[in-house]
């Protein structure tokens, strides 16, 4: 792991100095009164090579330039109809915090369809998230928990997880990429639960593809991880699909209430999501009025490696897709709980 020194964060900064007058502005945005942080971030996750974690850093606010993200929180998807669809095929929410006041993000991976709409609404819904974490809920937290709260953590559910999600890869590629490039070192770990056989199977073949400090950051936990996530939260910040076991992240579950499902409009966070962007949006004098259209957002071309994974999983999904007696309950993780083992950072 690359320790960050004062004299690289120096560096970065008389680097920055030497920058555009706009770009200073859009760091201003970015780094939200903590400059040396976000270097530190970046300088991480190009492994402590200063002259790689500035160029980094310089095309990510050029990025945030040239698509307006720092207008995206005032640009509404529109109407409400077409925005609850887009978040009941897209489920991400917050459930609470860790015992040291990081945000636990939840996320569907196995119950999410994204089939009501064209990839870039899925992709603005996305950054619309992470700007709201990063200029409202990760602020809160730090004013909360009287320290400084930067990083989140995400639990994803894969219960549901089947072979036909074979075609969203392109969509989650675009997204992780947007996450890689531009939100770095931003998520401390990643938490799998209600793992089925299908994950399992590719996570064996995805898992050496993976950088050291990326690998670090996943656990696969057994059956839905209730008992290991108790050591890092309350119960009343578990997600609602980590609280009994199978009892999965369906938003159409009988014991998950629309206040208790954190992928719910009704849930608070995302009632503060919502208040929070149009009243971002009403704030702006619109020069004519609104009509329904996605904030397109350039996408970056995708890395080799993110490639390489990509394709590693579309082939392994193909080989259990061919294999004899495979079966879509062999993507329950009740039947295959037994099967798994604790992934750690060791």
């Amino acid at each position: 792991m690359v320790i960050v020194t004062q004299d690289m964060i120096k560096q970065m900064e008389n680097l920055m100095e030497a920058s555009e007058e706009s770009l200073k502005i859009t760091f201003e945005n970015l780094h939200q009164g903590y400059p040396a942080e976000t270097m530190i971030r970046f300088l991480k996750a190009r492994d402590g090579n200063i002259s790689k974690a500035h160029n980094m850093l310089v095309d990510c606010l050029k990025w945030r330039t040239e698509n307006e993200i720092d207008k995206i929180l005032s640009k509404p998807i529109i109407p409400a109809e077409f925005y609850r669809s887009v978040r009941d095929s897209q489920l991400i929410g917050m459930s609470g915090h860790t015992k040291d006041g990081r945000p636990v993000i939840a996320i569907g991976v196995g119950l999410s369809t994204y089939d009501k709409a064209s990839i870039h609404y899925y992709v603005q819904s996305h950054i619309q998230i992470n700007e709201f974490r990063d200029r409202v809920v990760l602020p809160s937290a730090t004013k909360k928990f009287e320290r400084h709260v930067s990083t989140c953590v995400k639990v994803l559910d894969m219960t549901g997880l089947k072979l036909a999600h074979l075609n969203q890869i392109k969509l989650l590629t675009v997204i992780s990429n947007i996450d890689d490039l531009n939100y770095p070192e931003k998520t401390d770990t990643y938490y799998i639960v209600n793992a089925p056989y299908v994950f399992s199977a590719c996570w064996k073949v995805v898992k050496p593809l993976l950088q050291e400090r990326t690998r670090k950051k996943v656990q696969v936990l057994s059956g839905c991880g209730k008992d290991d996530l108790l050591k890092i939260m309350d119960y009343e910040s578990l997600p609602h699909f980590c609280r009994r076991q199978g009892s999965g992240s369906s938003r159409y579950s009988r014991s998950s209430t629309g206040d208790d499902c954190c992928f719910s409009l009704d849930h608070e966070f995302h009632r503060e999501l919502y208040y929070y962007i149009n009243q971002q949006a009403a704030g702006i004098k619109p020069r004519a009025p609104v009509k329904q259209g996605s904030f397109h957002v350039g996408f970056p071309e995708p890395n080799l490696t993110g490639c390489k994974i990509a394709q590693t999983i579309e082939t392994e999904f193909h080989k259990l897709e061919d294999q004899n007696g495979f079966t879509d309950e062999q993507s329950d993780p009740k039947t295959n709980e037994k099967g798994h083992e604790k992934e750690t950072n060791a």
